[in-house]
């Protein structure tokens, strides 16, 4: 069924924001751009809007964008009262534009996302599909570090169990009906790209080309990166203990065999005292014990901060004009 022939669907451009004073002024005509492009094209409502998320941001974000919200109507912004993460700050987003309109597509605001990919994901929804996944096609732009990093990160969380896209970060288009049903998975520690598919709805994916950044710097180094992908394995899988459990018990078949061999040698009479091998023994089990320790502290922790029950964002400011919910 073709929806947008019965009703123009009401877009909203969920787009986060931390410290972003530098490249925030380069992609706001971009993104006006792309909306006034879809509004023309009768593929989108003229009610759509750009709803921009600061997260906390100690330099002159929030500012910004309740400047750009002055001079432009199609501008929105929300403040979270401090900084609570990427995901934190995009959940927001999306939780506050279910409200408002049809369809929201989420993207950074380095521009490093292909805003032009944004017709073909709005085409995809007339399709039938909920959700439409931005893929990278290629990883040029990118150093060789990053490139290695990067998709050993999608591997490695394939291989924990952890139900994720190949090269997709957060550049989805995803209908109101997928994020209201997506606001009754209330986990603290968020994984979105792993959460989405386990919404499920019809999905399909987009293939962009990821550019360079067009001002400033990035906010998200190898260390986030390694802390987001800890996340998102202790938040969608088990796998790591059932990885656990299988560690334990080869290593006490190999101990009963050890033990088997050591009586047997010591009746014949060949035990000689090694203080070298019993150190390496010793040296093996407390790193491969404290490495089993620090994997299910992990969950512990993860479940220390769930049953906290605390909230995942705040909004504390609204640019003038932003409608109320019902609207």
């Amino acid at each position: 069924m073709d929806r947008i022939k019965n009703r123009k669907p009401i877009l909203y451009l969920v787009i986060p924001c931390y410290n972003e004073e530098a490249v925030l002024p380069v992609t706001k005509d971009l993104f006006l751009g792309e909306l006034e492009l879809l509004v023309n094209k009768g593929k989108i409502h003229e009610d759509s809007r750009i709803l921009y998320v600061d997260d906390g941001s100690r330099d002159r974000t929030w500012e910004m964008i309740c400047q750009m919200a002055d001079e432009e109507t199609r501008i929105l912004g929300i403040r979270q009262s401090r900084n609570r993460g990427h995901q934190n700050a995009l959940l927001a987003g999306l939780m506050e534009a279910k409200y408002h309109c049809d369809i929201t597509i989420s993207m950074d605001c380095d521009g490093q996302d292909d805003v032009e990919a944004a017709e073909k994901m709005v085409d995809a929804w007339a399709q039938g599909n909920e959700v439409v996944y931005g893929v990278r096609s290629s990883r040029e732009v990118d150093t060789f570090f990053k490139r290695i990093t990067a998709q050993g990160f999608y591997r490695f969380l394939s291989l924990m169990g952890a139900e994720v896209v190949y090269n997709h970060a957060d550049y989805r288009l995803m209908s109101s009906r997928c994020l209201k049903e997506m606001a009754d998975y209330q986990e603290v520690n968020l994984f979105l790209r792993g959460l989405v598919p386990l919404v499920g709805f019809p999905s399909t994916t987009v293939e962009y080309a990821r550019k360079e950044r067009m001002a400033g710097t990035t906010h998200y180094p190898l260390k986030k990166m390694i802390a987001l992908a800890m996340d998102g394995i202790t938040s969608l899988s088990i796998r790591p203990l059932r990885l656990i459990t299988g560690l334990g018990f080869i290593l006490a078949v190999f101990s009963l065999l050890g033990v088997i061999w050591a009586f047997v040698e010591a009746v014949r009479g060949n035990t000689v005292d090694g203080w070298a091998s019993t150190m390496c023994v010793v040296c093996l089990m407390s790193g491969i014990q404290l490495l089993c320790l620090g994997v299910i502290g992990e969950y512990v922790g993860k479940i220390y901060m769930e049953t906290k029950r605390r909230p995942r964002y705040i909004i504390c400011d609204k640019t003038p004009g932003f409608p109320e919910r019902g609207q």
